[in-house]
């Protein structure tokens, strides 16, 4: 017997409310999936190295800039609701910056994750692509989410942004896990990486790529 193809499903409960009254145009969501696709910070070919990480640096470097933006996450069905289900890796979750985008009348969520496509994706199908097997479940939530409690996971229980977790981006930036053990050892003899990183993320905090747009492709004025 051939097995189901995956499937995936909107987790309403563990999603947060988004406002659709702040988006940007697709013009602009191409430039700014182009400019993180080829930013070397992000470190997209290292495919296991803290999603949660470079998600928040992304939507981090996205409120600087004043461009609206929200975290995607998939999770497997077995790691969120012990049912059959699997991502691709191993992974028992995947998380990913989204950029609201105004798309012939309608506000729709597409997600900046080069480590799995080379173009934007709708978190609908981002969150496809990542499942391997049955049922993954996929939500919205708040920039400044940074990570779900280690057991049980409710919609407003989430860890928000802090200078740990901070911290902790800057490290997962730089290509360790300060969490690990391994990652702890990699840090004690690498800590002048990670303040280089952190000055050249401050650096880009500053520099508005997208500045010169002056709005004409910002906000809803563009098309009212």
């Amino acid at each position: 017997m051939l097995n189901s193809p995956p499937t995936v499903a909107f987790d309403t409960v563990l999603s947060d409310e988004t406002d659709d009254s702040n988006w940007i145009s697709m013009e602009l969501a191409q430039k700014v999936f182009n400019f993180f696709k080829d930013a070397p910070l992000s470190r997209w070919t290292d495919g296991n190295n803290d999603c949660e990480d470079r998600a928040n640096a992304l939507c981090m470097l996205l409120d600087a800039w004043n461009i609206p933006n929200f975290k995607g996450w998939v999770f497997s069905g077995y790691f969120l609701k012990r049912n059959l289900g699997s991502l691709i890796n191993y992974w028992n979750y995947h998380v990913a910056a989204v950029l609201p985008v105004h798309v012939n009348g309608t506000v729709q969520c597409y997600v900046i994750d080069p480590s799995t496509d080379s173009a934007l994706q709708l978190l609908k199908d981002w969150a496809l692509r990542i499942t391997a097997v049955d049922t993954s479940y996929y939500l919205l939530k708040e920039s400044d989410i940074y990570i779900f409690p280690p057991r049980k996971i409710t919609r407003d229980n989430w860890y928000r942004k802090n200078k740990r977790n901070y911290n902790w981006t800057m490290q997962g930036l730089s290509g360790i896990n300060g969490l690990s053990s391994i990652g702890k050892a990699h840090l004690s003899f690498n800590k002048q990486a990670v303040k280089r990183t952190a000055e050249r993320f401050k650096k880009m905090m500053k520099d508005n790529p997208f500045s010169a747009l002056n709005g004409r492709v910002l906000s809803n004025d563009a098309l009212q």
